[in-house]
């Protein structure tokens, strides 16, 4: 079982956690978050969409870079993070696949796709 979180436990939360959807909704909001939105944490978030489009398609592999980056330093309970883009029909789509290794004793492996459309929302599912 994960350990709840701090607030979870406070507040007396007795629900046990999904550790793969809290994984998820974390990497969602990581995904979503831009370079420069956390004061605090200067690193925190991927690349922006808009900063990127004038490097294509060499800015393909800098997202990609960018989110694994993030994923690595923000998502302790991932490891091994991989991210790989997945040629599509819309050119105004991107699509990536990630793949990482729960860091966990069962050592799962966990697969995400991501649609980055445009104006940078990404949708994740896993």
């Amino acid at each position: 079982m994960v350990r709840r979180g701090l607030l979870s436990r406070i507040a007396g939360d007795a629900a046990p956690v999904d550790a793969v959807a809290s994984i998820l909704a974390h990497a969602r909001a990581l995904l979503n978050s831009r370079l420069g939105d956390a004061i605090c944490s200067p690193g925190l978030g991927v690349a922006d969409f808009a900063d990127l489009v004038h490097a294509f398609p060499g800015g393909i592999e800098q997202l990609a870079r960018s989110m694994r980056a993030t994923l690595l330093e923000h998502e302790p309970r991932l490891k091994a993070v991989s991210v790989r883009h997945l040629p599509g029909d819309d050119p105004l789509v991107l699509r990536f696949e990630i793949a990482a290794q729960v860091a966990s004793k069962t050592a799962r492996t966990l697969r995400m796709t991501t649609t980055v459309r445009p104006g940078g929302r990404v949708e994740l599912s896993g």
